[in-house]
């Protein structure tokens, strides 16, 4: 091993304890949900926007704010709801009038922020979600005839209510695939619950402490980006995707070549976080279920037997092995 390799090594190891001590902070200031956690982190190392979906009163709002703070990343908050128009996400062009006339200037609108929190993005209309599509995949923003180009890092956590809610909009398919990953969030388990009531009534909140820069974060996401992937991983990876597209008598529509970006990411990710530099079988199948989950559209088949897209990916899971 060369010794530019030991030095690139030794930077991973670094970074992957600074990551790690983040993990640890943002758990303090949110109770249970360390597998929601792992996963959002697993996002931010990449740069992907992440879908939570849950019930009213989880903490989806609170912990995107306590990764705001870990990070201390410029933070927006955009509350989705049907009167929301593009213009109210990404800004407009306003009359200005000065000594020598009037014009135009661009008035820029909450999306111009590094954390991006959009609130019940299921509660606006499809035309105003789609005002998210080009942020979310070129980090640009064009208004008229121009293109505003977003600061590094820039992600979107987007929180929706189930589908089956009143006043509810689904979002559209190619929306939904701009999100790396859909993570569900759980109701919390007894003990949990009893510590977030005691919290709630001792009006306690717990202090967050920075751990990272935003620069810090987009050094991480470099070294992630180097960590290999073996041939035999790649093979199963992409096997599981194309198992999607294999006639499945329960899958309507398949996942896109963006799944298979999306689950290398992850896995690297995962990797990385694990202190581990290279990905294995177990990466993969551990980030299937998050990227996959929003990716394929269920048949009719599936809807009438009560199959759901869990399901599905777990007997993919179960039909695909590893070719070693």
């Amino acid at each position: 091993m060369s010794e530019l390799d030991k030095s690139r090594l030794r930077d991973a190891a670094y970074m992957a304890e600074r990551i790690a001590a983040c993990e640890k902070e943002i758990q303090k200031g949110i109770i249970g949900q360390r597998e929601i956690i792992r996963q959002v982190m697993l996002a931010l190392l990449t740069g992907g926007n992440v879908l939570l979906e849950g019930m009213p009163g989880l903490g989806k709002t609170r912990l995107v704010s306590t990764i705001s703070k870990v990070f201390e990343l410029p933070f927006k908050r955009i509350q989705f709801t049907p009167d929301l128009m593009p213009g109210d996400v990404t800004g407009t062009n306003v009359i200005v009038k000065n000594e020598t006339g009037s014009g135009f200037s661009f008035q820029r609108g909450p999306i111009f922020a590094s954390l991006i929190l959009a609130d019940e993005i299921n509660r606006a209309t499809p035309k105003t979600q789609s005002a998210l599509l080009e942020a979310m995949q070129e980090h640009t923003v064009t208004v008229g005839n121009d293109s505003h180009l977003l600061e590094e890092p820039f992600f979107v956590l987007a929180t929706q209510n189930p589908i089956e809610n009143e006043g509810t909009y689904p979002l559209p398919e190619a929306q939904l695939d701009r999100f790396m990953f859909k993570i569900l969030v759980r109701f919390p388990d007894k003990e949990e619950l009893k510590g977030i009531v005691t919290l709630t009534e001792k009006a306690q909140e717990a202090v967050i402490e920075k751990c990272m820069d935003g620069q810090g974060l987009l050094a991480a996401r470099s070294l992630v980006n180097e960590i290999p992937i073996a041939d035999a991983v790649m093979d199963y990876l992409l096997d599981i995707v194309m198992e999607t597209h294999a006639g499945n008598p329960y899958i309507r529509e398949g996942a896109s070549p963006r799944a298979a970006q999306a689950m290398i990411r992850a896995s690297r990710a995962k990797a990385f976080l694990e202190g581990r530099f290279n990905v294995a079988f177990q990466d993969v199948e551990e980030v299937a279920y998050p990227v996959l989950r929003h990716r394929i559209i269920p048949s009719f088949d599936a809807v009438s037997e009560g199959v759901g897209e869990e399901e599905i990916i777990r007997r993919i899971l179960e039909t695909v092995k590893p070719k070693i």
